[in-house]
């Protein structure tokens, strides 16, 4: 178990209506509708349906909206749709040894440059670490959006071999699928870069998550590079 989603506070299901704007949906919660905060700045066109089940926590009264959306229910149960979740999920799982072994500490947001890295593990690692919730065909793939944020952070971390860093770039799956590949039809500037750094030296290091029946996260295994597109 790498996060236990009850502790986020009561878990109410609700069902999308429509999203006025990338963070806001109205949800149906019982017999209302309500403003919703979305944590994800991905299209999600194949989540996000008229219709589509959430699981959503409601937000403290002086909050611009009344809920934010958490999960969303899938073909293989529910889906995690909360980036403000991810970097604390990640920690625990390198803690648990995604990145091929168990470290003796990890720093959150560590400060590289003029960026924000998400990890440095063991005073040498470098991991930026990004999240796959869009399917196509078996592959989990990323970006879901044009991403120059995602680039820069990939340059960062090319950068920083030359300044003895062992970088990685941490992909966390969010569905279930085979592997990873970029989504080089959406952003074709960030699976370049992405290949070229894993030339360079970056290492790549892919896993999987779900939630499970009693709402926690937790750890499903290895997601390795799809091969074909990479």
């Amino acid at each position: 178990m790498l996060f236990d989603l009850k502790k986020l506070g009561r878990l109410e299901e609700a069902y999308f209506v429509e999203r006025p704007n990338r963070f806001v949906g109205i949800c149906r919660v019982g017999s209302g509708e309500y403003r919703c905060h979305i944590a994800d700045t991905g299209r999600l066109k194949e989540i996000l349906t008229e219709g589509r089940k959430l699981l959503v926590v409601k937000n403290r009264p002086e909050m611009k909206t009344d809920y934010r959306v958490i999960g969303a229910l899938m073909e293989e149960g529910w889906v995690l749709l909360n980036t403000s979740l991810h970097s604390r999920i990640g920690r625990e799982a390198i803690k648990r040894g995604v990145l091929g072994f168990k470290p003796k500490e990890v720093r959150s947001e560590f400060p590289y440059g003029d960026s924000r890295m998400d990890y440095l593990v063991d005073g040498r690692v470098l991991v930026e670490m990004k999240g796959s919730n869009l399917l196509k065909g078996n592959c989990c793939v990323f970006p879901d959006a044009p991403t120059e944020r995602g680039r820069k952070h990939l340059l960062k971390l090319v950068d920083s071999l030359r300044k003895g860093y062992k970088p990685y770039i941490m992909m966390m799956g969010l569905r279930e699928c085979d592997c990873f590949r970029t989504n080089d039809d959406l952003d074709p500037e960030f699976g370049r870069v992405f290949r070229e750094a894993l030339k360079e030296g970056v290492g790549f290091a892919g896993f999987k998550v779900g939630i499970n029946d009693r709402l926690q996260v937790v750890l499903k295994g290895k997601m390795d590079l799809c091969g074909e597109g990479i």
